[in-house]
């Protein structure tokens, strides 16, 4: 043995090969962080006073390789100084470099994950094999920032500079075949075979049948790309990411800067680029915003594999109701492997349910996604149905019937006298109370709510709403199908809207106000959307359909009359009353015709304009931050009363739900993150002046202003900054 840490081992092997293994202690996964890194220069400089070595790979003994640095690490790490930053990434590149110029060839075996640092230790070594289940990236434009271990620099390199900035100004995974085609990896290979073609690849190096120092020569020069072929590479590139990644995300056209500034130079010039943008971006909040967005997203799906563990098994599922919603859930049931009764009253319910099955299938056909056989397969596990005669099989039951509390309290107590004493049943209700729903069934512990999110196969939020007498054990296996479906569920409590439709609908409350005050509901969009949002409250209302706000904003008055009781009609009343129900009859606050791929387009309306003039009490001039404010702190504050309410355990699942739930801006990091951005005490300044004049939807509560007098925050992390 050269080398044993508690992550790495270097041992002797045939001789004359030395292998590196990654195998963190304690772990399932492999990390690369600062301990790690630590380790890593000993196993180097083991390698490096070692005499008679003819050869290096580099493995891992977990089933990933290693899935990056680690991201625990950063809100703490990023808080230092710019200076700092550059310095730590300055050693790092120094020990990369030092792996990039030991005396023999080198090799990486990937297996598993490969991302972010993990990528950028594998693009050391001079040449790479990876398993056929592997999956390669550098996913560091998702965090706000740009590949600061040599990404920048021997990617493009390797790749060409067009493959380079796809792959990292998109933080794409790509899988074996696609790394191989661009040039990444030297070979793909069974799992099995991965070692042992690693230590093929050395011989064949030392025999002279691959030139290892014509790669490392490569590797550390100027990008081989005259002045056209910059200008078609950098600046085309440029003009296309901006428009995919919007203003509020600076990463991808930063890493496109910093292969563009690298291209002319050596190794550690460019090296050296990429450092100071790294650090740079580090310092940004959006930066700080998505890295908390990481941590929440792990701390969530932790959550739900916790409640995992003690599900039963679900095997067999079905759904009531064969609509768009019924098709989408039995589409994704399905899809991810789950078999699905779809039940309906009416065949051409059912025909509609298989319809939007077969037309998202068709899609991902088209796309190459999946084969003519895999969609058989797919749609073998939905089996249509009129009756009940199945369901004594069945282990779940979503209901999806229309929004309606008569029509679904009928519908569950006729479906629990069809199913096995435990089979789980669960209402996809977006706003009426589960209690109220499981006052007249038998087995209200079997019951919950799974409130899935429009388009089903999209929005990655499920919430499982947990009833006063729903059982420990139905929230499991709710929350266990929700993760077979590949959705991220979130348990909350009972309340009217839950927890998503409850922070939404003050945020409307807000909208209608505005528009009450004479802001142009058109401006409000464009100011919302300039925020960050992917779409503005009136075009939003639209896509949710007017009908389905009015009611829900209905249930959510009579839950919450001291604040969300409107006075008088609404803009969206108005709607309603002229029959204008946005998308789905292609007229709202704005009328809708179809693009040339079949969505719905929207455009501006004059009739919507004097149907909207006449709720109009006051016309004010407002500034955008105004409206900002007016928008963003009803449903700030709704968040925080549903954390203080218990409706949500923790501000991290909050934030998730706005995120996952309702489009919230990401980079922003979700409602309670926002609050702690602004400062507690800032806020609640804001959100008392207009509780004054505008009344109980703005105000804060008594938690929240002991909370600005102590300096508290929602996030104790923040503090690290």
């Amino acid at each position: 043995m050269l080398y044993q840490g508690d992550a790495i081992r270097v041992e002797r092997q045939d001789g004359d090969l030395a292998l590196l293994t990654f195998d963190l202690k304690d772990e399932a996964i492999n990390k690369l962080s600062s301990s790690v890194i630590g380790e890593l220069s000993q196993a180097v400089e083991a390698l490096e006073s070692e005499a008679g070595l003819m050869g290096l790979v580099i493995a891992s003994a977990k089933d990933v390789f290693i899935v990056g640095a680690d991201i625990t690490e950063f809100h703490a790490m990023f808080a230092k100084d710019e200076a700092f930053l550059v310095d730590m990434n300055t050693r790092i590149h120094a020990l990369f470099n030092r792996i990039e110029d030991l005396p023999f060839p080198t090799v990486t075996a990937l297996n598993g994950l490969a991302l972010g640092g993990g990528c950028e230790l594998g693009l050391t070594t001079d040449f790479r094999i990876m398993a056929e289940t592997a999956q390669i990236g550098l996913p560091e434009t998702k965090l706000g920032i740009v590949p600061g271990w040599g990404g920048c620099v021997r990617l493009p390199r390797l790749i060409g500079a067009d493959n380079a900035i796809e792959w990292i100004a998109g933080g794409s995974q790509n899988d074996a075949v696609t790394a191989f085609k661009v040039g990444a990896v030297d070979a793909v290979v069974p799992q099995s075979q991965l070692l042992a073609a690693a230590r093929d690849m050395i011989d064949k190096a030392n025999a002279g049948d691959f030139d290892y120092r014509a790669r490392r020569t490569e590797k550390s020069s100027p990008l081989k790309l005259n002045a056209v072929e910059q200008m078609m590479a950098f600046e085309t590139a440029k003009g296309y990411v901006a428009g995919k990644a919007g203003p509020h995300y600076p990463a991808p056209i930063e890493a496109i800067r910093v292969i563009q500034k690298g291209a002319g130079e050596e190794r550690e010039r460019a090296q050296a680029i990429e450092a100071q943008a790294f650090a740079k971006l580090a310092k940004t909040d959006v930066c700080y915003n998505l890295v908390g967005l990481f941590m929440n997203d792990q701390a969530v799906k932790k959550k739900a594999k916790q409640y995992e563990k003690d599900a039963k098994a679900v095997e067999q599922t079905a759904v009531l109701g064969a609509g768009i919603m019924g098709g989408g859930i039995a589409y994704q049931s399905a899809y991810k492997g789950t078999p699905i009764l779809m039940k309906d009253i009416k065949s051409e319910a059912i025909e509609l349910g298989l319809k939007e099955a077969r037309k998202l299938l068709t899609k991902q056909l088209e796309r190459g996604k999946l084969s003519q056989t895999r969609m058989a397969e797919v749609l073998s596990n939905i089996r249509p149905t009129l009756s009940y005669g199945d369901f004594g099989q069945v282990d779940l039951v979503v209901e999806a019937v229309v929004e309606n509390p008569r029509i679904k309290e009928a519908v569950l107590a006729e479906v629990e006298a069809q199913v096995a004493d435990d089979t789980i049943l669960a209402s996809n209700t977006s706003t009426i109370s589960i209690d109220r729903l499981a006052a007249n069934l038998k087995r209200p512990e079997n019951f919950c709510g799974m409130h899935f999110f429009n388009p089903v196969h999209r929005m990655p939020l499920v919430e499982v709403i947990r009833g006063a007498k729903t059982s420990d054990a139905a929230v499991a296996a709710t929350v266990a199908y929700a993760r077979q479906m590949g959705k991220t569920p979130i348990v909350v409590n009972d309340c009217p809207g839950f927890l998503v439709n409850r922070v939404l609908f003050p945020y409307f409350g807000g909208f209608s106000g505005l528009v009450e005050h004479g802001v142009d509901f058109e401006r409000a969009d464009k100011v919302m959307e300039r925020f960050g949002w992917p779409m503005g409250p009136a075009y939003l209302l639209d896509v949710v359909g007017i009908d389905t706000a009015v009611h829900a904003s209905e249930v959510m008055a009579e839950g919450f009359p001291d604040r969300m009781a409107h006075n008088g009609k609404s803009a969206i009343q108005v709607m309603l009353d002229n029959q204008r129900l946005g998308q789905k009859n292609g007229k709202g606050f704005y009328v809708y015709e179809e693009d040339k791929k079949g969505k719905p387009k929207k455009t501006h309306d004059d009739e919507a304009h004097r149907l909207v003039a006449g709720v109009v009490r006051e016309t004010r001039e407002l500034s955008d931050d105004e409206i900002i404010a007016r928008m963003m702190v009803p449903l700030c504050m709704e968040t925080v009363r549903c954390l203080e309410d218990g409706i949500v355990g923790s501000p991290a699942e909050a934030d998730m739900a706005l995120i996952y739930g309702i489009g919230f801006p990401p980079f922003r990091g979700g409602a309670l993150r926002y609050i702690d951005a602004m400062g507690v005490a800032e806020f609640v300044a804001v959100a008392k002046r207009l509780a004054g004049e505008l009344g109980a939807l703005y105000a804060p509560t008594a938690r929240l202003e002991e909370m600005a007098a102590n300096g508290e925050r929602f996030y104790p992390d923040a503090s690290d900054r």
